[in-house]
């Protein structure tokens, strides 16, 4: 979603005298939906709003039915939206703005194609990577992170062959909402500083931007790991973490996973180029995401991942 939308929505919400949101959809309708409950309530420009706790207080009354069980969006406290003129996806980040309800209706998601069960249930299953290792973590949110991982790293593959599969689909739909409860709590890391200017530059869909650039942060973060690798490997391999476990077989299993999924390898398959990199570093670098990521990391280390990853 772009500025232009939040601000036409409003208009319009403004217009039919309504008193509460419903947003039905993937994460893109219910961030406007969040956007459009902020200027409601206190006017001005979604800009005003950039960044964390500048929402002074609960927005609009807000149900949230997610179509896809990708981003969670329902259940967090984040809102992601495209400004044109900077060519930038700002976040908007506040508890105030996490919906009053949220409805999950597995069937929603049963007629998705194969392409988005996979760039969404990937990016659910980073949600719930990111949250684990973030430094915020807690064992609040490592509860909700490791059932997410479980249910999703054990269906995800089902749910895309199949998305007729109920059961699979009911575990993504659970997986995706507990993902987001998450991070709603402990924040993301490097994955997904990364590929907000990935989408943005070059239009790609922003699971699949998380997908290709998660091996290389995957590898980049492992000096930081103290255990968490071997059980992420269990969640989505299925297999009991040997006791040789090394950062490295977490590193294949999830390239396996990407292959099996049908996505891209690599960002260049996708279309990014490397003269972007420099202004997509300083972009990623903006992202309070970097500031969680239990590895510390500078302007040059993103140019590195971008490039590793290329």
């Amino acid at each position: 979603p772009t500025i232009n939308i939040v601000n036409e929505a409003t208009a319009f919400y403004h217009k039919c005298g309504a008193t509460s949101l419903v947003a039905l959809g993937g994460g893109s309708p219910m961030d406007v939906a969040k956007a459009v409950g902020v200027l409601a309530n206190y006017g001005g420009n979604i800009t005003d709003y950039e960044g964390l706790c500048k929402v002074p207080g609960t927005i609009v009354p807000m149900i949230a039915i997610p179509t896809t069980a990708g981003t969670g969006s329902e259940v967090t406290a984040s809102a992601v939206i495209t400004d044109e003129e900077r060519n930038y996806k700002l976040s908007i980040i506040s508890y105030e703005i996490i919906p009053k309800y949220a409805v999950l209706d597995p069937e929603l998601i049963m007629t998705a194609p194969a392409s988005i069960a996979a760039s969404c249930g990937i990016d659910a299953l980073i949600h719930a990577m990111e949250a684990y290792v973030s430094v915020m973590a807690t064992p609040f949110s490592d509860a909700m992170a490791e059932k997410a991982m479980e249910l999703i790293g054990g269906n995800i593959r089902r749910f895309v062959a199949n998305r007729k599969d109920e059961d699979a689909a009911c575990a993504m739909m659970a997986g995706c909402n507990f993902a987001g409860i998450a991070f709603a709590w402990a924040k993301l890391g490097n994955v997904h500083a990364m590929s907000h200017p990935v989408s943005t530059y070059f239009h790609v869909p922003h699971g699949v931007a998380n997908a290709v650039i998660l091996p290389s942060v995957i590898e980049y973060n492992a000096l930081a790991d103290h255990g968490r690798y071997a059980k992420i490997y269990g969640y989505i391999t299925g297999k009991d973490p040997q006791i040789d476990f090394k950062p490295e077989m977490l590193v294949e299993a999830v390239k396996k996973l990407n292959a099996e999924l049908g996505l891209p390898s690599s960002l260049s398959e996708i279309g990014v180029t490397e003269d972007k990199i420099p202004q997509m570093a300083e972009d990623a670098m903006k992202s309070a995401n970097v500031q969680v990521n239990p590895r510390q990391t500078m302007e040059k280390d993103m140019i590195l991942l971008y490039q590793k990853a290329l």
